[in-house]
């Protein structure tokens, strides 16, 4: 069941990504330089130039207009330091991510873009792409992943004091259920920043709100001045709950109407402004409909194309019309985890499984069998068994409590150390060599 399951996917949006740009006849080769040196290891211009192409793509996809270049340069720049930082503290762990594994996950990546993986690697090198560039982007994404969760995820620990504060909160505030779309822009603080540092480092911030008050776009300076790593999205942080949002912009946002930016904000990572871009939802739900439900899954991979995998879950699905048990079939043919169970998932929550699950067997009737249905993973046939109306339990509420304030921690805790891992490194830049 752990396949079918949601997790965290790299998302990928194919236009603009990070292609060589063609460059006029005529024009002088660029000699490639040594623009960073961090720890034993270089960042050329080539490679900055290439996450420049794919920052600008970005940009542009989003409707904004890129701050100037030189900016953008000294942004893109250091996100390229914090990875290359990550990337030599998981090599000195051990951490890796194996063939097999990439494999997968560039599965999920086209399948993702509605294609095969085969047409998900022409539709790359038809932008200019490099296919095996575009792997080992990421390979390095993936590992990183792996290094936040040994160094900050495993580390952080809920008590029930804690949970309890969490529910008693959410019960007097009565905002269980309500969502907010914030953006944010973070000025980080080095770890030893001596008290100029900081004062200059408030008044910048300072400088920023202004700028957005007086109806600057906050998008585009995000852009230009955020250090966090959504700041090329314009620094959205997408739809979140209260509850799992940092304390601090929890607190700040309860402050804000729509459209509202707050006042600077001060974390031990540096100083922070948010906007309260939209706001939906309310109201603490007591009882939520489960569904018992089972499947079969077919994969797709490079051995079984997809018009094939489809072919073959038809066929099933044609099987079990026929007077065959789901649940045998099940067990010899489906490759999900649940397979040994017959397909059973047992009672499932809302938001439990992956979207195109979820549609499907929301739809179906008890003792339904679904259409083929395609998700990241591959084609399913789902069968309803019965649904029921379930009262929150308590152990739920507190699984879900404990489950929202490690998000919040996690998001604290990773930010507080990337700036430690940061200013450990000996980070050189000569970006103002060339």
């Amino acid at each position: 069941m752990m396949l079918l399951f949601r997790t965290v996917l790299v998302s990928v949006c194919l236009v603009g990504l990070a292609a060589a740009q063609p460059r006029p006849s005529g024009q002088p080769v660029a000699v490639d330089r040594i623009v960073a040196v961090v720890n034993d290891e270089v960042i050329t211009f080539h490679e900055l130039r290439s996450r420049l192409h794919s920052a600008l793509g970005q940009l542009q996809r989003q409707g904004m207009t890129p701050p100037p270049r030189d900016v953008l340069e000294k942004q893109v720049l250091e996100r390229l330091v914090m990875d290359k930082v990550q990337l030599q503290l998981a090599r000195d762990m051990g951490l890796r991510v194996d063939d097999v594994q990439l494999e997968q996950a560039l599965q999920r990546i086209a399948a993702g873009n509605k294609m095969s993986l085969a047409q998900f690697r022409a539709a790359l090198e038809k932008d200019g792409v490099s296919f095996a560039s575009f792997r080992e982007e990421i390979r390095a994404e993936m590992t990183i992943g792996r290094l936040r969760e040994r160094e900050v995820e495993s580390k952080i620990f809920i008590s029930d004091g804690e949970i309890d504060n969490y529910l008693a909160t959410v019960s007097v505030q009565g905002t269980a259920g309500e969502e907010y779309q914030l953006a944010h822009i973070l000025l980080r603080a080095p770890e030893s920043a001596s008290p100029e540092q900081i004062q200059k480092l408030r008044a910048k911030a300072e400088q920023v709100l202004d700028r957005l008050r007086k109806g600057e776009d906050f998008a585009q300076l995000a852009a230009a001045y955020s250090d966090a790593p959504d700041g090329m999205k314009g620094g959205n942080l997408g739809w979140r709950s209260l509850d799992r949002l940092p304390a601090m912009f929890a607190e700040a946002s309860l402050q804000l109407k729509v459209g509202e930016v707050s006042p600077v904000l001060r974390s031990s990572n540096g100083f922070h402004v948010i906007k309260l871009l939209a706001k939906r939802g309310g109201g603490l739900a007591q009882a939520i409909e489960q569904t018992h439900a089972r499947h079969i899954l077919i994969k797709v991979n490079e051995v079984v194309s997809e018009p094939e995998a489809r072919h073959k879950i038809e066929g099933l699905r044609e099987r079990i019309r026929h007077g065959e048990s789901f649940a045998d079939l099940a067990k010899f043919f489906s490759q999900d985890g649940s397979a040994a169970k017959g397909g059973d998932l047992g009672w499932i929550y809302p938001g439990d499984t992956v979207p195109e699950f979820e549609r499907a067997m929301n739809l179906l009737a008890p003792g339904e069998v679904s259409q083929p249905v395609q998700s990241p993973f591959g084609f399913h046939l789902i069968e309803v068994i019965e649904r029921r109306v379930q009262d929150v339990s308590t152990e739920r509420q507190r699984a879900a409590a404990r489950q929202t304030l490690r998000e919040r921690k996690r998001d604290e805790a990773y930010q507080d150390w990337l700036r430690q891992a940061r200013d450990r490194a000996y980070v050189e830049i000569r970006l103002e060599e060339g």
